[in-house]
This record gives structure tokens, C-alpha cells and sequence, in this order.
């Protein structure tokens, strides 16, 4: 028998199985009108709450004016599943969006998902695991022991308009192909900072009030990064990586891969290690 005509056969009988068989696929949830659902929490306990925030996509506002609460806030959506979770362990607290499972999510062109998020005035660990959101995160005023974001292709403006209340041991971004605006970074009185990136543009605009020295370690792939240092700081920028696309103001100097200004007060030392692209040292 030849080899087409054994080819022919297992395809006839392939067919006829494929005829046994049907296939359900799972209806895709339609958006119905929005709702919106009040978030209220008190503080569970004594110390430094550990407060989570996982929101998947849409649109996510947090700042300050719980007062006395952990947090006040407002969910809005127009999907079931997408109505947000609070479990409570200890000091612990998490808030998720449903179990609605996101991965298809820019299918639905008429998905309503908004957090609107006030947090209260006792210290928390904040963290918060985003996707691929808007997010705008108004900190200033707060009492932040550490804050930790990791989110995917997002849009994010995180400000500190006023100063963190107590001191921050550390500050860690970790976000894919987005774009980042971190402003008034030296008011978070953090330690230290880590932001780990993939491609994407990049601001941090370390303006406020610098208490003390501070290490930033940022780590980029193809990006454009810009760095706002006042004029009056000081600083040392060490660049780590074959990176030659640098450009400074002119109250920087360099020698080899080491870039300085001098200034007056706390220093801010940075570690740069960028894969390749843009890095900017502006006032």
C-alpha cells in the first residue's frame, strides 16, 4: 500500500472521530451596569499593619484620609467577578478583585473596574500586586514602614507631595513595559529604594525634604531613564553597565563611569545598570 494512500486513510478516520466530539466552550461574562460597593476596614490590631492590594486591570487611585480606619474606599465595576475580596489575619489585610480570571481582559472593551482607596494614618507595610492598570498613588502624608508595587504593562504617576510620617526602610518597584512617574521621592524618607523595570520610560524626581543619606539600585532593560536630582543635593551616580547615552545638567561632573554633584546635606548614591537606552541627570 502506498504512503498516500495510507496518509488518505488516517485523515478519513481522523475525520470521523472528530465527528464524535462536541466542544462546549465557556460563555464569556457580559458586562451589566456598574456598581459600586463601599470598602471599609478597621485597623485589626496594634503595631504596623500589612496592607495588600491585588488589583489585576483598570484604574487604581490610593491616598491618604482614612484617619482613624485602615482603609475607606469605593469599588466600582460592572462585572460580578470582579467584585473585591477582604480577608483579615492578625494585622494582616488583603483586598483582591475577585476570582474573575483577567488574561483576556482587553476583550472586554466595555469592562468597568475602578479602586478608589483612602488609607488610614497608623504605619503600614504596603504592597500592592497590579497588571496592566492605571494606577495614581497620592502617598504624601502617610505612615509608610515599607512599600513595595510590582505590576505589569502599566501607567503609574506615585507622588509624595508631603513627607512620610515615620522613617521607610525600603521602597521596591518591580513593573514590565510601563510607564513610571515617581515624584517627590526624597519626602518617602526611605532607605532605600530598588526599581527593577523592563522597557519602557521611567522618571524618578527625588525633590522634598532628604533626611538622611539613602542607596537607590535601579536595574532597566531598553529604557528611557530620567533622574530629577535638585541642584542643592548631593549625589553619586555609579554606571555599571556599557551604557554610553548618558546626559547631565551642568552642576555634574565625571570621571569614568562615576557622575557627582555636590551639594549640601544627605547624600543619594545610586547603582545604574541599564542594558541599554537613555539615561538623563536632570535638576
Amino acid at each position: 500500500m502506498s504512503l498516500k494512500i495510507i496518509c488518505a486513510i488516517l485523515v478519513l478516520a481522523l475525520a470521523s472521530l472528530a465527528c464524535g466530539f462536541s466542544f462546549n466552550l465557556p460563555e464569556r461574562p457580559t458586562p451589566g451596569p456598574e456598581v459600586t460597593d463601599e470598602i471599609n476596614i478597621a485597623v485589626p490590631g496594634e503595631g504596623t499593619m500589612q496592607l495588600q492590594l491585588d488589583f489585576n486591570a483598570g484604574e487604581l487611585q490610593v491616598g491618604p484620609g482614612a484617619g482613624t480606619q485602615l482603609v475607606h474606599g469605593t469599588a466600582t465595576y460592572n462585572l460580578p467577578e470582579l467584585k473585591p475580596e477582604v480577608t483579615t489575619s492578625g494585622t494582616s489585610v488583603r483586598v483582591k478583585q475577585g476570582n474573575f480570571e483577567l488574561e483576556n481582559i482587553p476583550r472586554y472593551r466595555d469592562l468597568s473596574n475602578r479602586w478608589e482607596m483612602q488609607l488610614g494614618d497608623r504605619p503600614i507595610d504596603l504592597a500592592v500586586n497590579g497588571g496592566a492598570y492605571e494606577a495614581t498613588y497620592d502617598l504624601g502624608g502617610l505612615s509608610l514602614a515599607s512599600l513595595y508595587i510590582k505590576d505589569g504593562a502599566a501607567n503609574v504617576e506615585l507622588a509624595f507631595d508631603s513627607p512620610n510620617k515615620i522613617e521607610m526602610g525600603v521602597l521596591r518597584y518591580e513593573t514590565g513595559a510601563s510607564k513610571v512617574e515617581m515624584l517627590g521621592l526624597a519626602n518617602a524618607n526611605f532607605h532605600t529604594l530598588v526599581f527593577d523595570a523592563g522597557a519602557g520610560s521611567y522618571t524618578l524626581d527625588f525633590s522634598g525634604e532628604l533626611k538622611r543619606d539613602a542607596t537607590i539600585t535601579l536595574r532597566a532593560g531598553f529604557s528611557t531613564i530620567e533622574l530629577r536630582i535638585p541642584q542643592n543635593v548631593n549625589a553619586v551616580v555609579m554606571v555599571d553597565s556599557g551604557l554610553s547615552n548618558v546626559s547631565m545638567g551642568g552642576s555634574w561632573d565625571k570621571s569614568g563611569d562615576r557622575y557627582t554633584q555636590i551639594g549640601s546635606g544627605p547624600t543619594l548614591n545610586f547603582v545604574i545598570d541599564i542594558g541599554a537606552g537613555f539615561l538623563r541627570l536632570t535638576e
